[in-house]
C-alpha cells in the first residue's frame, strides 16, 4: 500500500530548544511560574534552579541565561516566559529584532582559556541564512550550556553543513608553553593572533564583509592582527555574550568540540581523564601528574603560566627540575 503523505510533513519543525537572558526579578518570576505547576525541581551544575516538566525542561543558569528544552518548548516560551515573565513577544520575531543574525557573516569564539589542562582553541565560522536556520533548529547555542556528547554531535552537524566554512587555530602544548613562558608573553595577544589566523583561513574559502567576536579584551587586538594580514576591508565587531548570534554560537560549539577532542587525546596519553577548569580537582590531578611523571611532564598537559602550575611544582619541591617564574602577587581590593 503506498505511503500516505500528510500536509503536516511540509510544516516547519517545532522548536525544541530556546535560550534567553533574564534579570534577577525575571528569574524569580520564572521560578514561581514553574513551582506553581508542581514540576520536579532538579539539580543541574552551575544552575540557579532547574525544573523538569512533563514535556519540557527549564534550566536557569547563574550567568543569567535560561535554557528551555523539550517538545513543548514553543508553548512554554510563548505562554509562560513571554506572557508571565518578560511581557514581550519575541519568539518567531527574530527577523524583526535581529535581522543581522541572518545576513552572511563570520562568528568567532574560543575555548580552553580558563582551563589548566589543554590548549586554547580559536574558531571562526562563516555562514549564510540556510545554514543559520538549520543550526538554530538543531539547538546550536552557547557551548557553555551544552554537555560534551551533544557538543560533538553539533560540531559534526556544523562542519557538514553545505555552504558553511569552519576553521580553527591553536598551538600544541609544547609550543603554547614556549610562547607563554617568554618574559613579555600575553595570552590575549596570542589569542588575538589565533582568532585572526582562523578567520583569515575561513575568508580565503568564503568572503563576507563583516563578523562578530565574543569579546575577551577591551582593546581591538584581533582588529590589529587582521590589519597586519591585509584584511582592512573586513569589519569586525566585538561584544560580550555575543553567543546570542547563531554564527558566534556555532563558533563557540566548534571551539569547544575541538577542545574536548584534544582533552580526550591528552587524557589517553596521561592514562586518566584530565579535569576541566582550574579548581581544586585540576590542581590535585596536576600534583598527581608531577608525582607520577615528573615536573617536566606537566608541560605536556598543562598551561605552565597558570599560578596553579607554579604552586603544584613548588609544593612538590621540584622547581629545580622545572624552574617556573614566580607569579605576580594577587592584587587585593579593599573598601
Amino acid at each position: 500500500m503506498p505511503k500516505r503523505f500528510d500536509d503536516a510533513e511540509d510544516k516547519p519543525k517545532t522548536l525544541t530548544t530556546y535560550t534567553i537572558a533574564l534579570d534577577d526579578a525575571q528569574m524569580e518570576k520564572l521560578r514561581a511560574a514553574c513551582a506553581a505547576k508542581y514540576w520536579e525541581e532538579v539539580e543541574v551544575p552551575y544552575a540557579r534552579f532547574a525544573f523538569k516538566g512533563p514535556k519540557v525542561n527549564v534550566t536557569a543558569y547563574t550567568s543569567g541565561k535560561v535554557v528551555v528544552a523539550g517538545k513543548e518548548t514553543e508553548d512554554f516560551v510563548q505562554n509562560v516566559i513571554e506572557a508571565e515573565v518578560t511581557g514581550a513577544a519575541r519568539l518567531g520575531y527574530d527577523d524583526v529584532h535581529h535581522p543581522e543574525w541572518f545576513e552572511p557573516h563570520a562568528g568567532l569564539d574560543e575555548s580552553g582559556k580558563g582551563d589548566l589542562f589543554g590548549p586554547v582553541i580559536s574558531a571562526a565560522v562563516v555562514a549564510e541564512r540556510p545554514a543559520i536556520d538549520a543550526w538554530r533548529q538543531a539547538g546550536v547555542r552557547d557551548s557553555k550550556t551544552i554537555a560534551d556528547p551533544q557538543i560533538l554531535k553539533l560540531d559534526e552537524l556544523i562542519r557538514g553543513t553545505p555552504g558553511a566554512v569552519v576553521e580553527t587555530c591553536y598551538c600544541g602544548m609544547a609550543k603554547y608553553n614556549e610562547l607563554m613562558l617568554k618574559p613579555r608573553a600575553n595570552l590575549n595577544r596570542l589569542l588575538a593572533w589565533q582568532h585572526a589566523t582562523a578567520l583569515e583561513k575561513a575568508l580565503q574559502k568564503k568572503w563576507v564583509a563583516r563578523g562578530l567576536l565574543d569579546q575577551f579584551s577591551k582593546e581591538p587586538l584581533v582588529q590589529r592582527e587582521l590589519k597586519k594580514k591585509g584584511l582592512e576591508r573586513f569589519h569586525l565587531d566585538m561584544r560580550t555574550k555575543a553567543e546570542s548570534d547563531p554564527v558566534v554560537a556555532a563558533a563557540s560549539v566548534v571551539a569547544r568540540a575541538e577542545y574536548v577532542r584534544t582533552m580526550i587525546a591528552l587524557s589517553r596519553e596521561f592514562g586518566d581523564r584530565l579535569q576541566k577548569g582550574a579548581g581544586a580537582a585540576a590542581k590535585a590531578q596536576a600534583a598527581a601528574l608531577v608525582e607520577k611523571l615528573g615536573a617536566r611532564a606537566l608541560g605536556r598537559f598543562a598551561k605552565l603560566h597558570f599560578r596553579t602550575a607554579y604552586e603544584v611544582v613548588a609544593a612538590a619541591g621540584r622547581l629545580d627540575e622545572l624552574p617556573l617564574p614566580v607569579p605576580k602577587e594577587r592584587m587585593e581590593w579593599r573598601k
